[in-house]
């Protein structure tokens, strides 16, 4: 199988995001190890953000675009995750039209589902923030 590369998000904290474990045509495998700065209370519960965060980074890697933006998101935070706990994400493209990518992606900590999303994305023909999106009158 030919090897595909990140085209995207090439800047990326993985520390904060995750590591690419796996990446193929319209499907990824991210692994988030929790770190201290990544907790939320005295108990070690990890702040929901970060989860969501590598959910995220590993929709935009299922699409693998250069330009790809989130343009909305459904998702549940299933179980808690705390300190210590490593986080598995899998993010798989369902659907395309036009410039939209729909991607699924759920996260595991072990057997246990703690996360489910569904992220809309959209391709853009220039990078977001070159884009003008009003035009001059």
């Amino acid at each position: 199988a030919e090897e595909v590369i990140a085209r995207t998000h090439e800047r990326i904290n993985v520390d904060l995001c995750g590591e690419i474990i796996k990446l193929e045509e319209g499907y990824v495998e991210v692994r988030l190890t929790t770190t201290p700065d990544m907790i939320a209370d005295s108990v070690g519960l990890i702040h929901g953000g970060f989860v969501f965060g590598a959910a995220d980074y590993a929709a935009m890697l299922a699409v693998n675009e250069k330009n790809v933006v989130l343009v909305a998101s459904d998702c549940q935070f299933l179980s808690p995750v705390k300190y210590h706990d490593v986080v598995n994400v899998v993010a798989k493209v369902r659907h395309k039209e036009g410039r939209k990518r729909n991607v699924n992606v759920t996260a595991h900590v072990l057997d246990i589902k703690v996360f489910e999303g569904e992220f809309k994305t959209v391709v853009t023909e220039r990078h977001i923030l070159k884009l003008k999106l009003l035009e001059d009158e």
